[in-house]
């Protein structure tokens, strides 16, 4: 996560993060669905608009690292150095949210998730929203010159690759597979004219 520099900055970023570690701890005590918006605020000691004002609806305050992870799949495509292949940066990025959302108490939060049809209904349309976003990163560099159905497939791959490792019995050895069969497919894909 990118750290604020100004006061006010780093002050909205503490009570981001407040509020979202506030909900967090409810929602895992108290279920997702037994925890209102005006409880969370109540605990974090801000106004409901002050939540709002931070979080768009009640399922981002559990996905509270969302732009971070969008921001940092693009960074994978944007910040490569010249000549720098595309994949290997993509694979380090995703071995580093997998190991983020693998790490230690991270299962009650995915098991919140599994057992709560809003929060899988959000997390599927963020990750939809991720794929997208990366697939338009990878069609503006003019140095990867592809077709947009391979941008958005590779994309796609790349962010469903992300969702399988992190499910899987060991995630590292997940993602390196898939990526596998990501370079294959990447390989074959040809450079748009």
């Amino acid at each position: 996560m990118t750290v604020p520099t100004g006061r006010r900055e780093r002050k909205k970023a503490a009570t981001r993060e407040k509020i979202a570690d506030t909900a967090l701890r409810l929602f895992l005590e108290r279920g997702y669905d037994e925890v209102g918006i005006r409880e969370v605020a109540a605990e974090a000691d801000v106004a409901v608009t002050t939540v709002f004002s931070h979080f768009a609806a009640k399922e981002a305050l559990v996905f509270e690292r969302d732009a971070d992870f969008e921001r940092r799949l693009g960074l994978a495509v944007t910040g490569r150095a010249p000549g720098e292949p595309l994949l290997p940066a993509l694979r380090l990025a995703v071995h580093d949210l997998v190991s983020h959302c693998t790490a230690d108490g991270a299962a009650p939060i995915w098991r919140m998730i599994e057992g709560s049809p809003a929060l899988r209904e959000y997390e599927e349309s963020m990750r939809l929203r991720h794929a997208e976003s990366l697939a338009a990163a990878i069609a503006a560099d003019p140095d990867l010159a592809r077709t947009p159905t391979a941008c958005r497939t590779i994309a796609r791959f790349v962010i469903d690759a992300y969702a399988i490792g992190r499910e899987a019995a060991d995630p590292p050895a997940a993602v390196d597979e898939i990526f596998e069969m990501i370079d294959a497919a990447w390989a074959v894909t040809r450079p748009s004219r």
